[in-house]
């Protein structure tokens, strides 16, 4: 069924719809929670909290095409409470794909270059490369203009490549970025 027709049933309060819109984006949530938070155990509470709030508020989603937007934000929204509850340090997972890497220590730099970078910068990143939102879509998602968003990611990719790519051993991967 599609996305749309099951959020216009969990609007109506279809427990059934709504768990099967959830799951279509089960792991890109998972992915989400798991760059933000370094702790399975936070991945898991986050993801549940994001899934309960989500679905007492659902009447709320005045479009339903917005649905992953809407629930990516109320993910990240609960990411960063947690973060400032916990106050931690964030650690930002594997990027690259789930495949075993030729060298951890690529992964490791890459980790390391995403977490340096300012919050701002870091939730473009993700929001535009593992979200696969666009710049307008992250702008409405963040309340700034597109503009800002734009900048951002330029200046998040030109810090990445100084920070990253600077390492001729991983100037294959810059492509991917």
């Amino acid at each position: 069924m599609e996305l749309a027709a099951l959020v216009k049933k969990a609007k109506k309060g279809d427990g059934e719809a709504f768990v099967n819109a959830i799951k279509q984006y089960e792991k890109i949530l998972y992915n989400i929670a798991k760059r933000f938070l370094n702790n399975e155990q936070d991945v898991a509470d986050v993801m549940q909290e994001t899934i309960m709030v989500a679905f007492e508020k659902i009447q709320s989603l005045q479009n339903e095409q917005y649905f992953r937007t809407w629930i990516c934000k109320i993910l990240i929204n609960k990411c960063n409470e947690m973060l400032r509850k916990k106050s931690k340090v964030v650690y930002v997972e594997e990027v690259l794909p789930d495949k075993k890497a030729k060298d951890d220590t690529i992964h490791f730099e890459l980790n390391d270059a995403i977490n340096s970078l300012s919050k701002d910068y870091k939730e473009v990143v993700i929001l535009y490369y593992i979200v696969g939102l666009n710049t307008r879509e992250i702008g409405e998602f963040l309340g700034d203009p597109e503009g800002t968003i734009k900048s951002r990611l330029s200046r998040a990719r030109a810090l990445l490549k100084e920070l990253y790519f600077n390492n001729e051993e991983v100037d294959a991967y810059e492509q991917s970025l």
